[in-house]
């Protein structure tokens, strides 16, 4: 019975993924949910309490393996970027989740405790490796952390005017984009 209950939790939180994904937080439709995941909104309610609830936890999930796939070394600001980058390529469900995410709920409603958490961390870790002199301080860490993540997923959030122009690139070049513009930023 246990595992038919994980069976269960595990579909709605792929299917919600999916859902937020292509709708986003208000756009999503916990009817969509469930009968994707071949359960009921019941079920969604039981395990998440709402659905902002069950988007927390497929965000807290993202950011779990955003943090497996891609773990910070502030030493290597380049290759961190690189690893976000390959993390979004490999998965666009994660790059639309992302975007979603700082869409709806910019203005402080960030509420995913790894989320918060994890950000602090990588802050604190790039003003120690500022502190140790191993990489420039001429952006607050901050600044810093900010510019590199968005420099990592630069290519999943341009215009369809910039993604039509750039077509042609292949993965491996938008990659070395990416590593090349983090290494001119913490170059001193």
């Amino acid at each position: 019975m246990a595992g038919d209950a994980e069976a269960t939790r595990r579909r709605l939180l792929d299917a919600a993924a999916r859902e937020f994904a292509e709708h986003g937080i208000a756009g999503a439709r916990v009817d969509r949910i469930a009968a994707a995941a071949r359960s009921n909104k019941a079920q969604i309610y039981h395990y998440f309490t709402s659905k902002d609830g069950l988007f927390d936890a497929v965000l807290r999930e993202l950011a779990e393996a955003i943090l497996r796939d891609a773990p910070i070394d502030a030493t290597d600001l380049p290759g961190y970027a690189g690893r976000l980058f390959d993390r979004f390529a490999d998965d666009p469900v994660s790059a639309r989740l992302a975007n979603w995410y700082q869409l709806e709920r910019a203005g402080g409603k960030a509420t995913v405790d790894l989320v918060v958490a994890s950000t602090t961390d990588k802050v604190a870790a790039v003003a120690k490796a500022q502190a140790d002199g191993l990489i420039p301080d001429h952006f607050a860490p901050v600044d810093l952390l900010a510019l590199v993540v968005h420099l990592a997923s630069l290519w999943h959030s341009v215009t369809p005017e910039v993604g039509d122009l750039t077509a042609e690139h292949t993965r491996a070049h938008r990659r070395q984009v990416v590593v090349d513009a983090v290494s001119a930023l913490v170059r001193d």
